[in-house]
């Protein structure tokens, strides 16, 4: 199939919006441990080497970095990023990335970001880490290609994703292409061994091009979601924990208060 030959730069814009959520269960003399452990365990220094994964993934040049840890807790990195002189192959085809241990450690107008969000239940012993991740791109190279990596680089109970492609290209007759890529859903840029651990949903307005799919586990092993892994729980006390995890997953993954 020949190319389209465009009239200029392709000035079509994709946008990433990839949220993660880890929940946990910390009761409050353990409470500032598990922040502490986090905060060190997200810092900017890490989270600058996965946007640096990132960028070598999708095909893009690293202009500048700007990194930052906050106290009592929390990191930001934002980084701006060209596009490549070489295009990955099959950088707009419908189909997953690359997993983090697969990755071969490389835009004027692009741009990725991460912002991270320790935070704590003030009734209940549930905590919450949340980090936000923005990847805006122009020209050929799609941060789609980025999602297993990212899925697996964090401990991603809940993963809420949104791909918009915005404003227009033009060929060489004039006329205007909105997006330069086939796509019906983000689900398939997630390898199959990833989806079927999560519970999936996708709200797709096609004609704006706008792309909405979130994920949960579908597996929540108590013992996975205990800060102290060590714990004398009876039964019921268990129960109870359970349900509060599994109320604050469902609260975040429907976007709304259920008690």
């Amino acid at each position: 199939m020949s190319k389209l030959q465009l009239h200029g730069f392709n000035n079509l814009t994709k946008s990433l919006s990839f949220n993660i959520y880890d929940v946990c269960y910390a009761p409050k003399e353990q409470e500032k441990a598990y922040i502490e452990y986090i905060d060190e365990a997200y810092n900017a220094k890490r989270l600058t080497q996965i946007l640096k994964d990132v960028a070598n993934i999708i095909g893009a040049q690293i202009l500048n970095i700007a990194h930052q840890d906050y106290e009592p807790q929390g990191a930001s990195v934002t980084m701006l990023i060209s596009e490549g002189d070489v295009i990955p192959a099959g950088m707009n085809s419908e189909s997953p990335g690359p997993l983090p241990d697969t990755i071969l450690a490389h835009l004027d107008k692009s741009h990725i970001t991460v912002h991270t969000y320790p935070e704590s239940h003030p009734v209940t012993d549930i905590c919450t880490f949340r980090a936000d991740i923005d990847v805006s791109t122009c020209g050929q190279i799609s941060p789609l290609k980025a999602l297993n990596y990212l899925i697996h680089s964090f401990e991603s109970d809940i993963v809420i994703m949104d791909y918009r492609v915005r404003g227009f290209t033009r060929d060489i007759s004039g006329e205007k292409h909105y997006i330069d890529h086939k796509i019906n859903s983000i689900q398939n840029y997630i390898a199959e061994s990833t989806k079927e651990l999560y519970q999936m949903i996708d709200v797709n307005v096609y004609q704006e091009n706008i792309f909405h799919t979130k994920m949960m586990l579908k597996e929540t092993e108590l013992e996975n979601y205990l800060f102290e892994k060590e714990s004398n729980f009876n039964e019921d006390e268990k129960q109870v924990i359970q349900d509060q995890l599994h109320e604050e997953m469902s609260e975040i993954f429907y976007g709304r208060n259920l008690s």
